[in-house]
């Protein structure tokens, strides 16, 4: 295991930036930290999702820049995947996939798949029973 790397960021590409800070505050659980050049970054303690959108550029480009709705993400649930299923069915999220078992950074999971408003795929895995 390596003490020397971490996931510090990923990008997702947005097409709208208060549809996007409202979904990933609301049912994610992220902080929305706004850019000075417009939009926002979103946190999860130590990690951040940087986000591509409307008006604002995205420097430096990727060979193949990111789009909207095509991103795919993993984000670790801090409990039973039954609260996770509980707080999506709250915030009127449809589950697509799940409960399955699914392998991850932790080793084996039980995994809940949806999407963002853009369609991108999110997951909630957790190692807990």
């Amino acid at each position: 295991m390596s003490e020397r790397v971490s996931l510090d960021h990923c990008v997702i590409h947005v097409s709208d930036w208060e549809q996007a800070r409202d979904f990933y505050t609301r049912v994610i659980g992220a902080e929305a930290i706004a850019r000075p050049d417009g939009g926002y970054v979103f946190r999860f303690g130590q990690q951040q999702l940087n986000v591509h959108g409307p008006g604002v550029p995205a420097h430096p480009l990727a060979r193949v820049p990111v789009m909207p709705g095509n991103s795919d993400l993993c984000l670790r649930w801090h409990g039973p995947i039954d609260t996770a299923k509980a707080h999506l069915e709250h915030e009127g999220v449809a589950v697509e996939l799940g409960p399955v078992r699914r392998f991850g950074a932790l080793g084996e999971g039980i995994s809940l798949y949806f999407r963002d408003p853009d369609g991108s795929l999110m997951e909630f895995i957790s190692y807990e029973a």
